[in-house]
């Protein structure tokens, strides 16, 4: 394998990863070399960990739910005791609630947060702390690479999920944050917004064109994507968030400023904005919002659109 994509030598944690997009990610990095440390809810964690080891591969299995703070500290302390370090950690796991927004409930709202946002930011926190001290301990940067999910619900603002979409927009918000300030440590934080067919999503999706003769949504495309940007090769890119399916991955430009409005006294009133901006939304189309309605352009799948 190319020397910039092997990752021979280190150590991954994978979330989420007993099944799906998380089982994909997990062989793909044991597939570059990792040594796997593969967390899930239940048993199917030893069932991943299983079928790395049977392929040659290192890997251990945490059963845990991310949303237990402790259990990052957990997942941490098991790659460095068990194969003596920590270089690539993939935020995965996650669960839905799929409700709208008068029909969420405290408990559909609290799930999805604390899987996916705590979940990330539990786990996150235990490896910021080792790459610090590792750091610290080397006088320089370190290996460290997050890539953490986030989803095009947080693009769009999805109607049916409130929950899952204010929790992706905080994880791409905590990838920016993780990004900054970890790079001092050698630490490269990326978000990828992926589409897959899995358990979690098959009622989404109906069935696509298969290029390459892989199916369009297999969670192997995304994957191999992860396995790239826990890769060496990877070493420039961080703060960014991909959309990732099919046979293509979408670079997300940074929001930008549409229109600045000035007060002529230097104070506003309200009826100089009644004045200046009130007009400026006149006859604006309805999906012209803070919404990336623009990134459905990119579908070429012929599947369903997820949100």
């Amino acid at each position: 394998m190319n020397a910039d994509l092997t990752l021979a030598d280190r150590t991954a944690i994978v979330t989420g990863a007993g099944a799906g997009l998380g089982r994909s990610e997990a062989l793909a990095l044991a597939g570059q070399g990792a040594a796997v440390v593969v967390n899930d809810i239940g048993a199917a964690a030893e069932d991943v960990a299983a079928e790395i080891r049977a392929a040659g591969g290192k890997a251990v299995a945490v059963a845990g739910d991310v949303g237990d703070w402790t259990l990052g500290e957990k997942l941490v302390r098991t790659a460095v005791e068990t194969f003596g370090g920590l270089d690539v950690l993939v935020n995965n796991a996650g669960v839905l609630r799929d409700k709208m927004l008068f029909n969420l409930s405290e408990s559909d709202w609290d799930d999805v947060i604390r899987v996916h946002l705590k979940g990330h930011a539990s786990v996150s926190r235990a490896a910021a702390v080792h790459w610090r001290a590792a750091s610290k301990a080397a006088g320089g940067p370190v290996y460290g690479r997050v890539i953490n999910t986030a989803s095009e619900a947080f693009l769009f603002g999805s109607a049916g999920q409130p929950n899952y979409s204010a929790a992706k927009a905080g994880i791409v918000a905590l990838t920016l944050s993780t990004a900054q300030g970890l790079a001092r440590y050698g630490v490269r934080a990326n978000a990828i917004c992926p589409r897959a067919r899995t358990a979690m999503t098959e009622a989404s999706f109906a069935e696509g064109t298969s290029p390459g003769g892989l199916d369009v949504m297999a969670p192997e495309r995304v994957g191999t994507f992860v396995g790239y940007l826990a890769s060496p090769a990877a070493e420039k890119i961080s703060g960014q968030v991909f959309v990732v399916y099919g046979d293509m991955v979408a670079l997300m430009a940074a929001p930008t400023v549409e229109r600045k409005f000035t007060a002529e006294s230097g104070v506003f009133s309200a009826e100089e904005f009644a004045a200046q901006v009130t007009p400026y939304f006149d006859g604006r189309e309805p999906h012209r919002t803070y919404a990336a309605w623009d990134v459905a352009a990119l579908d070429t799948t012929g599947t369903n659109q997820m949100g």
